[in-house]
């Protein structure tokens, strides 16, 4: 597959996958009912959990379409990897081994997320795999995202550079204050989770654009 192709490819992949997060944790969250799911007091891993009518951290848990949003993290994190693996391209060196070496290391983490639920119910090494791959996520997804406003080779202005950059900062501070206040830790993990849904979807369209508007650009694009 040419350049030409697989680039465009990796910005859509980037997308969609920010779309499907989004939309399974919409459906999801949706179906929580008993009681109706707090987007401020839960986290987004409680609709991933099978236990319905359990209680965990504080937290009442019942997610009947637990299947869906463990899907969706596996997906997130095999989506992710490819696409930025594919945008790799467009570095060269250590900025790209980094890249990759981030890249998957988030895919990996996701993928073990989505296999181990993040409840006091089942095997204790279950939860510390669910808990262990949800940091490694995180915390690579958005030091991936700071790197990338410190490069070139997207071909990106300027104003990207220092948005990417910005957002993964929020994201990293949103980890720090999860732990700050029970009522509102859903809000601080989401911060730090919807700043790289909100970096795929915005690189991948600025990439899309600009491969539309001057296709032969991606030819010549360097770190």
């Amino acid at each position: 597959m040419s350049r030409r192709m697989w680039i465009p490819l990796g910005a859509a992949i980037l997308v969609v996958n920010a779309v499907q997060w989004v939309v399974a944790e919409a459906i999801t969250a949706a179906a929580w009912t008993s009681p109706p799911y707090n987007y401020a007091r839960n986290y987004i891993s409680d609709l991933g959990v099978p236990d319905c009518g359990a209680r965990f951290q504080g937290r009442d848990i019942c997610s009947p379409d637990h299947a869906l949003m463990n899907t969706s993290f596996m997906l997130e994190g095999i989506l992710f990897a490819t696409g930025v693996l594919l945008l790799a391209q467009l570095v060269e060196g250590r900025a790209r081994r980094a890249v990759i070496a981030l890249a998957v290391a988030h895919g990996v983490g996701m993928v073990l997320v989505g296999l181990f639920h993040g409840s006091g119910s089942g095997p204790s090494l279950g939860l510390a795999a669910h808990v262990g791959g949800a940091g490694v996520g995180i915390l690579c997804a958005n030091a991936l995202v700071i790197l990338a406003g410190s490069l070139r080779g997207l071909g990106l202005p300027s104003a990207y550079r220092v948005f990417s950059v910005t957002v993964g900062v929020l994201g990293l501070v949103s980890v720090a204050l999860v732990c700050v206040s029970e009522s509102v830790a859903g809000v601080f993990e989401r911060g730090s989770v919807y700043s790289w849904l909100l970096w795929s979807t915005v690189t991948g369209g600025l990439v899309l654009a600009r491969y539309v508007r001057r296709p032969a650009l991606v030819e010549n694009v360097s770190a």
